[in-house]
């Protein structure tokens, strides 16, 4: 799955985006509203971490996120 589906399903998303990392509120999930480089960025704030590591992180969710029925 590529990353227009995510945006494209933003909504579903969220829960799983919650999952991974609770420490992102609603507030911040309404802002990034999608976008990957919003959410790594947001990642790496609430987290603490370097750039490089809260793109890992997100790289490694993507991966997962092939599994499609998270949108049925």
């Amino acid at each position: 799955m590529n990353w227009d589906t995510i945006q494209g399903n933003w909504k579903q998303a969220t829960g799983k985006v919650k999952e991974q990392w609770g420490k992102l509120t609603d507030d911040d999930l309404d802002v990034i509203a999608g976008k990957r480089d919003q959410l790594a960025g947001k990642i790496q704030e609430r987290y603490g971490i370097a750039k490089d590591e809260a793109e890992k992180q997100l790289s490694d969710w993507e991966k997962k996120s092939k599994d499609d029925t998270w949108f049925k």
